[in-house]
């Protein structure tokens, strides 16, 4: 397996000619999936004693199986949060894979650590926190969430002893991404949720601080406001909550995985205002800054903090530690020890396009959400149910019910022409079923919106 023959040449052809493919393509398809017993009868048994070959196992994955996924970048697939790596991150992406770094410690990584650090020097300078801040690439959202919370949490027990046999509890809104909820399982840390889907406010904030008992008081360590929700692309009082966490003696932490990107926007930036005085940030380069799955990232106000918490011990990691005194160990800094180079190819399309042209395209993405937004205006059937927010556009079918968006979602994606799902959005007491945008691809025309929308009529 580990030896160049023909058949490895040969494999290596076929492979590069369906990645320069792909990469130059501007017509994909959709795709759409099939049951796993449905893949099976067409591929039938592939791993086997004896091998299938490299050429027709190729031939399974291009005839059947690549298109039963949905690509993140196809134009019309506006669900959840989509993606759009530029394509110079997309072939660089090979260039890590191939190059077999370990980027867990400098004394291995160097050249590729190096590369991710020029990255996020500049992701640091977006988010205007102080001298001193840094961060680490991870494998997304919910890692650098689960990352940050647990560094949060080490201070708050190191700060006290009595800390040392509670458990911990934070604050977040209703409106917080899913994965603070499953990290707080991971962590064993108890939630406290503010009944808002809308912007999470000071005054909402400290009212619910102040209804918790004396003891959950103690056990109160850390806020996690929103910078940019998934479901609307709201951003919280960040402001209001960094007062309330200096004021408490909380660890502030953002969740901008999603709204990051628009740190880059010259349009709405000053609606961040106040991330610059969190204590950790998340951002999710391979959403809206363009980087191939997976890439996610969290930044701390002071680092030392988070390899207090993270920097793990073994006479085998000895030697890293001598030759780390050298470089920047990223693994000290989150929870995964093995780790991809995966910052490298957002470096790599950084350094080839340059920062303006990612400014451009995160504004080409806000744009169409306020074309979508005029659009829906002008149009009879179809109403909004808030004005736009980032690249976010929920909006309502007049008179349908929650099984008429899922039909008409199945029914476009099965005819491979547009992934768009329903979400629910609070108003009051209860939760409407609507149906919702997320802008991310520049590709993604005026034309596209409209035909979307009229299959709704």
């Amino acid at each position: 397996m580990h030896k160049i023959d023909f058949d490895l040449v040969e494999m290596t052809m076929d492979t590069m000619k369906y990645v320069i493919d792909r990469v130059s393509s501007t017509t994909t398809k959709i795709g759409k999936p099939k049951k796993a017993e449905e893949l099976k009868a067409l591929v039938g048994e592939t791993v086997t004693e004896k091998g299938i070959g490299g050429e027709y196992a190729f031939e399974l994955w291009r005839k059947h199986l690549a298109v039963a996924n949905v690509p993140v970048d196809h134009p019309r697939n506006l669900a959840f949060v989509p993606a759009s790596p530029t394509r110079a991150a997309i072939m660089f992406d090979l260039v890590t894979a191939a190059s077999s770094i370990h980027g867990a410690y400098w004394m291995e990584g160097a050249g590729g650590i190096f590369c991710e650090n020029e990255a996020m020097r500049w992701m640091v300078s977006l988010t205007g926190m102080p001298e001193g801040a840094f961060g680490v690439f991870t494998s997304g959202g919910t890692a650098a969430n689960l990352s940050a919370i647990v560094a949060a949490r080490e201070n708050w027990r190191s700060s006290d002893e009595k800390h040392q046999a509670q458990k911990g509890l934070i604050i977040t809104s209703i409106g917080a991404h899913s994965s603070v909820k499953a990290m707080a399982k991971v962590a064993d840390i108890d939630v406290v949720l503010v009944d808002t889907e809308d912007c999470l406010e000071k005054e909402a904030l400290l009212e619910t601080i102040n209804s918790l008992s004396e003891v959950e008081k103690q056990r109160l360590f850390a806020v996690v406001g929103t910078g940019g929700t998934t479901n609307a692309g709201i951003i919280d009082d960040l402001e209001g909550i960094a007062e309330v966490c200096e004021a408490e003696n909380l660890w502030f932490h953002v969740d901008a995985a999603y709204g990051g990107g628009a740190l880059m926007a010259d349009s709405v930036k000053h609606l961040f205002k106040g991330i610059e005085r969190a204590d950790s940030i998340t951002i999710d380069p391979h959403k809206w800054m363009f980087s191939p799955y997976d890439c996610g990232a969290v930044i701390y106000k002071h680092p030392e903090l988070a390899k207090n918490a993270h920097s793990q011990e073994g006479s085998y990691l000895d030697i890293f530690k001598d030759e780390g005194a050298h470089g920047f160990n990223p693994t000290d800094y989150q929870i995964q020890l093995t780790r991809r180079v995966r910052g490298l190819p957002l470096w790599f399309s950084l350094a080839m396009h340059g920062t303006n042209r990612y400014k451009e395209a995160v504004e080409r993405g806000i744009e169409l959400a306020q074309t979508a937004g005029r659009l829906i205006k002008d149009m009879p059937h179809v109403e909004l149910v808030r004005d736009p927010s980032l690249s976010c556009v929920l909006y309502r079918r007049i008179g349908w019910k929650p099984e008429d968006y899922t039909h008409w979602t199945y029914e476009n994606h099965e005819s491979g022409f547009a992934l768009v799902t329903p979400t629910k959005w609070k108003t009051g007491d209860r939760f409407e079923t609507v149906s919702r945008f997320c802008f991310i691809n520049p590709d993604t025309t005026e034309e596209d919106i409209r035909m979307i929308l009229e299959t709704m009529s």
